[in-house]
């Protein structure tokens, strides 16, 4: 908020990735992974709550960090999840592995698999900002939380 447009070109950039067709919980899902290992308790704290708000259950919601041993998810979000984890940690691995790329794009198109890379950079973006100046979520959190759209309606 110190840097003029930088807010508003994160905004924009999660705004985009929104808009690429790959569904809302699972960009969820991709937002509270990265979280989860980046230790944001900001962006974890917000996630979780867009979660609940879509109507996502218990189980989905608190079983994120062990997705792939629990049977609540789809074989598109495993692999929305697993890319998320490869980009996330590129450090630990010279990169994205290619079957992990290869996965995500048996199950998403070209435009969805751009948008779910615009997504893991937004957030992990979010998580180095929010983690490097140590903030601290709260009620304060509410006014960030993305609502979900009524049923039948498209953005």
């Amino acid at each position: 908020m110190i840097v003029p447009g930088a807010m508003d070109a994160l905004l924009k950039l999660s705004a985009a990735a929104q808009k690429s067709g790959v569904p809302t919980t699972t960009l969820y899902l991709v937002e509270m992974r990265a979280s989860q290992i980046n230790g944001c308790s900001v962006c974890l704290d917000m996630h979780t709550r867009e979660m609940r708000l879509a109507g996502e259950s218990d189980e989905r919601v608190a079983m994120v960090s062990a997705w792939r041993e629990a049977p609540y998810y789809t074989d598109a979000e495993r692999a929305a999840l697993d890319l998320t984890e490869a980009a996330t940690r590129l450090a630990d691995s010279a990169g994205v592995p290619d079957d992990v790329w290869d996965e995500a794009a048996r199950h998403y198109d070209k435009r969805q698999l751009a948008g779910l890379v615009l997504a893991i950079a937004g957030i992990n973006t979010w998580n180095r900002i929010n983690a490097t100046t140590r903030q601290i979520t709260g009620e304060w959190v509410e006014q960030w939380i993305r609502k979900p759209e009524p049923v039948g309606t498209t953005a």
